[in-house]
């Protein structure tokens, strides 16, 4: 059974900023708390350095994705206070992490950056696997501008 709270993805693009004002938005209008997950995976073997070391490029990488998380809890404190925000750094790939919190949310918010055509299809995209294979409802959120009024809806 779905639990009061919307995911939302977060990975510090402006599609999944816009999607994460969108979740606090709807989450004050219901009544609902958020969850912002982070899904950070990067095989310490693409990583730069990782014959000379990669384990500290990986926490380097880690705790970017962290920061990631921190500012956008400081976004949700600032832009919608009444609305209790809990953020997830999952050590899974984007998709498969917000994919795993769909089975226990209300509705799952992803920003979509779309590469599009054969790429798009090529490589596939975590909003479309997202789409694909949630358990519960999925918004897809289309990047806009991080500083306009266009990231909430009036």
């Amino acid at each position: 059974m779905a639990r009061p709270v919307i995911v939302v993805g977060i990975d510090g693009s402006d599609g999944s900023l816009a999607a994460l004002r969108w979740a606090l938005h709807e989450a004050d209008l219901r009544q609902l708390s958020v969850e912002g997950v982070n899904g950070w995976l990067v095989p310490e073997a693409m990583l730069p350095g990782a014959a000379l070391g990669g384990g500290s490029a990986m926490q380097a990488s880690q705790e970017s994705a962290q920061t990631v998380l921190d500012e956008a809890a400081q976004l949700a404190a600032r832009e919608a206070p009444g609305v209790t925000f809990t953020a997830l750094l999952i050590a899974k790939s984007p998709a498969e992490a917000m994919v795993a919190r769909s089975h226990d949310a209300e509705l799952l918010v992803v920003g979509r950056r779309g590469h599009g055509g054969f790429l798009g299809v090529l490589l596939g995209s975590v909003a479309n696997q997202v789409a694909h294979h949630a358990s519960c409802p999925v918004v897809l959120m289309p990047a806009v501008a991080r500083n306009t009024e266009e990231n909430v809806p009036t």
